[in-house]
């Protein structure tokens, strides 16, 4: 009898082995708890020296919207969306946290070695930590998104609820990126230089500040894929709860929900498979 023989009947398990794939979200959902206090820790610490704090959280997206707004606004003349500054902030919003959740995401695990190497938990819960952290970000930009509908005079209605189950999906959607990133960097770590270029293409194709119905009106084929761009169907659905001029569809729906637990579960499998290299000496 080997010795792994025998250690499988005394049930010993070897150390740093991955665990079944249930019983590892059971124990993520177990120590919850630490993902929450990390991220809580690490949103305070990121502004802790600057002289405006937490104010930064929403003056980064607010400026980076202006700008567009000054530029774009300007080079698009009457070809701008209708009301044109409430759809190009709810569009720089809620971009910002994706992209700003992917790219947290990618250095999660290789940001966090020491951490890995000298404790026992399960890996995801650093990207999983890494997505609440911009879900803090995100909670005042919405408030501050809602005043931008208001001031616009985008009317009030109950339609504005409907940004709840958005978001929700939108951070199931992002959850689930940045389980693929941490992995995807922990492999080949010259993805992170790599990746802010990603997210710039995937800016200017999502329609962030420009109509894409317009843009691609005389390319139907294009028109017709992107409508499955899962950035494209979230700041859509946004758009139409609270900005007057856009519709939703039954089909956005179905894609978002399609794209949040799709994504979410790739993640969480993608990442689990590469559970017991985490940490590991090259």
């Amino acid at each position: 009898m080997s010795l792994a023989d025998y250690a499988r009947q005394n049930g010993l398990k070897r150390i740093g082995a991955r665990p079944a794939l249930l019983d590892y979200i059971a124990e993520a959902w177990k120590r919850r708890d630490f993902a929450y206090t990390m991220s809580l820790y690490n949103s305070q610490a990121a502004n802790a020296r600057n002289r405006l704090g937490r104010w930064w959280v929403v003056l980064v997206p607010t400026i980076t919207a202006l700008v567009y707004g000054l530029i774009f606004g300007v080079l698009l003349g009457s070809s701008r969306p209708a009301n044109y500054i409430p759809f190009l902030f709810t569009g720089v919003f809620l971009y910002s946290f994706i992209s700003t959740t992917f790219g947290s995401g990618a250095g999660a695990v290789t940001g966090n070695l020491g951490l890995v190497r000298s404790l026992s938990f399960p890996r995801m819960l650093l990207p999983i930590q890494a997505t609440i952290q911009q879900i803090f970000a995100l909670l005042p930009q919405l408030v501050l998104l809602l005043l931008t509908w208001v001031v616009f005079g985008m009317p009030i209605t109950w339609n504005w609820l409907l940004l709840v189950p958005i978001v929700i999906l939108m951070i199931l959607f992002s959850t689930g990126l940045a389980l693929i990133s941490a992995r995807l960097t922990v492999h080949i770590q010259d993805l992170t230089k790599l990746i802010p270029f990603l997210v710039r293409i995937v800016f200017y194709v999502s329609g962030i500040f420009f109509n894409m119905e317009k843009v691609l009106r005389n390319y139907p084929t294009a028109l017709a894929i992107e409508k499955y761009n899962p950035i494209y169907i979230y700041v859509s659905l946004a758009r139409a709860t609270g900005i007057t001029g856009y519709t939703m569809t039954p089909f956005m729906w179905y894609a978002a929900v399609a794209w949040a637990f799709g994504t979410l579960a790739v993640g969480i499998v993608f990442f689990w498979k590469a559970e017991e290299l985490y940490g590991r000496e090259e």
